[in-house]
């Protein structure tokens, strides 16, 4: 009965310990607060320098010590990972450290010290022990703590309330080495889990990313820099071609071709004239206007999809990842046979169970694993922010990808000129290239683009003047050349004739642009531009139609091309015309049909279906929207490493298995061990260090594998 006492002495001192160390913060309070109402004589202004002295020591070392975790500790587990992270993050000095894991990096090194100080005393001065042995238990409060939150919130015994138990009785029983090296591997394990998941979760996402810090505002006529967040309803904003607008409103002046793909889907440019409606986060591509701000920050209607956002709970916030699961789920039965140990044999041999539980293997080496493939793909153009969705992936039926910006490139392709009253149609793609030759937008270089491909030579337009609006005007020498659109055509007085009218309404309906060029006062004639399919993209669908994938589109733009798009790729669904909550409501319709998803996108429209995606995927060079959102990011911006995720993730899966395996073997031949010749706690021991590199050597085995890739 002795150790059914004593576990129920350690048990009832377990609770009754993480209940005091949780009233500690509320009991401290009360005694601040009866001790400034007390008078008391004032302190000296030495006393006060010397404390202060003492924090900002104490606070510049701690900042050192954080700094070298961060550049010199963490890049151990990745440091092209790490790399990546910094180059995506919004953060001037890279990915943030939390608070948690601020805490964790000072736990790791106090019980390193501990551990040291312990050795030290058992080896060489056992008297010092008397200091380092209660110091060391100090450092098992926060175990403590969440062994009790594990025990009354979840209700049930998980790898804490193990890891509590186990800690009291080793320390009790005199096995002080052991019990420290236990403690800075119980935080290490936890740090792991930081850098393999919660980096990824840092913060609200913020919609203004890409956002100038400072806009030009026309104040009293005249245009003045102010900053971003200083802009107001009523100011009236000044946006240029290629700058992104900073607030919704109205255009009071000018004339611009618009790309809201971003935000709608749409793979056509808009053409805005006074008193349409403008919004944030979309660009001007040409031309240059005055808005009234009717809405600015977080009243945008960009940033009231970024509020959604932010308030959408991502579907992996709930989810463990397999090794953690499955070290919790094996405490409660390692708790059981640990007490029948001590119940029938005696304290050390239930110890001796506790210690060689797979879960505390799996703990570390799951995560080691997760870390190892998270580092083979970012040398591999894979940016994986988030391990769990490694494990996701083997489960996924449904890749959903998104058209514009996705599918597609941002830069159209030249795939038809029209030419007018006889001018042949080198002549007139030569026009056009000359007066969009300084233009940056996508139109513009598709232009220049195909004057290169057919070796045209561009006349000499040093002396050119530029006229920027609905079009451009450019005048050289002996020529005006005008090149916009239709409507730019008819404010100019240029005719268009009835069958290019005709082809433009094709044109509208099939998701492609028809730019008018016209020379002097006449109409040369018209280029047709279609988006242009990434020249990957074919490749990668048959790799996924051949693992068996049911693929899909969704997309914000007109159900033509969208359909065009399906059938010519052979995806067999897709969903047009689909705002950016709808999007998320049809993976919600695939989940709930039983499907787990995968979605590929890159504009704010896609974030809140990336967010309730089983697994997410976007390309560098997307939105920061979509970036953040992300759980995966291929960093070379092309589809192509889209199939190699998909190996990564079956090759994962089954070092995951293997590695469950060499740390379940071990802990059964520990349980036959002790309860059929009694082996001691060092015994265990020995047979579970033996099962912990052998698992870290299965986690390890990867990186050797694609290291001569």
């Amino acid at each position: 009965m002795i150790p059914l006492t004593f576990l129920a002495i350690a048990s009832g001192a377990l609770v009754a310990g993480a209940k005091v160390y949780e009233k500690l913060p509320q009991a401290r309070s009360q005694r601040a607060k009866r001790f400034l109402s007390t008078p008391r004589p004032q302190r000296s202004d030495d006393s006060q320098e010397i404390k202060a002295l003492v924090v900002s020591s104490y606070t510049a070392l701690d900042t050192k010590y954080q700094t070298f975790m961060r550049q010199r500790f963490d890049p151990l587990f990745g440091r092209k990972r790490s790399q990546q992270l910094d180059a995506l993050t919004s953060h001037a000095e890279g990915v943030a450290i939390s608070q948690h894991e601020q805490s964790l990096n000072r736990k790791i090194a106090c019980t390193t010290a501990s551990l040291a100080a312990i050795a030290i005393g058992v080896s060489l001065y056992p008297p010092s022990l008397i200091v380092s042995v209660p110091a060391s238990l100090l450092l098992t409060i926060p175990v403590y703590k969440k062994a009790l939150d594990a025990i009354r919130n979840e209700r049930r015994v998980n790898f804490h309330v193990l890891s509590a138990i186990n800690i009291t009785g080793i320390w009790i029983g005199g096995f002080f080495i052991p019990a420290a090296l236990g403690m800075v591997l119980y935080f290490l394990a936890e740090k792991l889990l930081v850098i393999t998941q919660e980096r990824s979760h840092q913060g609200l996402i913020s919609i203004f990313g890409q956002q100038t810090r400072y806009v030009w505002v026309v104040i009293d006529n005249v245009e003045v820099e102010v900053p971003f967040d200083q802009l107001q309803p009523g100011d009236t904003v000044v946006v240029e071609a290629g700058q992104m607008l900073p607030a919704d409103g109205i255009i009071t002046s000018g004339m611009a071709s618009i790309d809201q793909h971003v935000l709608t889907g749409e793979a056509q440019p808009v053409e805005k004239a006074p008193g349409d409606p403008v919004y944030a986060s979309t660009v001007v591509l040409a031309g240059k206007v005055y808005i009234r701000v009717e809405k600015a920050g977080e009243e945008t209607v960009a940033a009231q999809i970024g509020a959604i956002l932010n308030r959408t709970a991502s579907y992996q916030t709930t989810l463990q990842s397999k090794g953690s699961a499955l070290a919790h789920a094996s405490a409660l039965p390692t708790l059981l046979l640990g007490s029948l140990a001590w119940v029938t044999i005696h304290l050390e041999q239930g110890l001796a169970i506790l210690n060689s539980a797979f879960g505390g293997t799996l703990r570390i080496t799951a995560p080691i694993a997760v870390l190892n493939f998270l580092n083979i793909a970012s040398r591999n153009g894979i940016l994986v922010k988030d391990g769990r969705s490694l494990e996701l992936l083997k489960d996924v039926d449904t890749v959903v990808f998104d058209k514009t910006g996705t599918l597609t490139l941002d830069q159209p392709t030249v795939v038809r000129i029209y030419s007018c009253n006889g001018l042949h149609e080198d002549m007139l793609l030569t026009y056009a290239a000359t007066a969009e030759h300084r233009q940056p937008h996508p139109i513009a270089r598709a232009i220049r683009m195909a004057a290169d491909d057919r070796d045209l030579c561009l006349p000499d337009i040093e002396d050119a003047i530029y006229e920027v609006g609905y079009g451009i005007k450019v005048s050289t020498t002996d020529t005006l050349i005008r090149v916009g659109s239709d409507r730019f055509m008819a404010l100019e007085g240029i005719a268009v004739p009835p069958d290019l009218r005709t082809r433009q309404d094709t044109c509208h309906q099939q998701g492609h642009s028809l730019v008018m060029v016209a020379i002097d006062d006449e109409l040369g004639g018209a280029i047709e531009l279609q988006p242009t399919l990434r020249p990957e993209v074919q490749d990668v669908i048959d790799v996924l139609h051949g693992r068996g994938l049911s693929l899909a589109i969704i997309s914000g733009d007109q159900e033509e091309p969208t359909r065009k798009l399906a059938q010519h790729l052979g995806i067999e669904r897709y969903f047009a015309n689909t705002l950016p909550e709808h999007k998320a409501e049809l993976v919600e319709q695939l989940q709930r049909q039983g499907h787990a998803v995968c979605f590929v996108g890159d504009g704010i429209n896609d974030s809140i279906a990336l967010k309730k995606a089983n697994v997410s995927v976007s390309l560098r060079g997307a939105t920061t929207v979509a970036i953040d959102t992300a759980q995966i990011v291929l960093t070379d911006q092309t589809l192509k490493p889209l199939t190699h995720l998909f190996d990564l993730a079956d090759e994962f899966d089954a070092n995951l298995k293997a590695g469950f395996a060499s740390a379940i073997v071990p802990g059964v031949i520990n349980i036959g061990g002790v309860f059929l010749f009694h082996w001691s706690i060092l015994t265990a021991l020995a047979i579970f260090n033996l099962g912990l590199l052998t698992s870290l050597g299965i986690a390890t085995l990867p990186l050797l594998r694609h290291s001569t890739d």
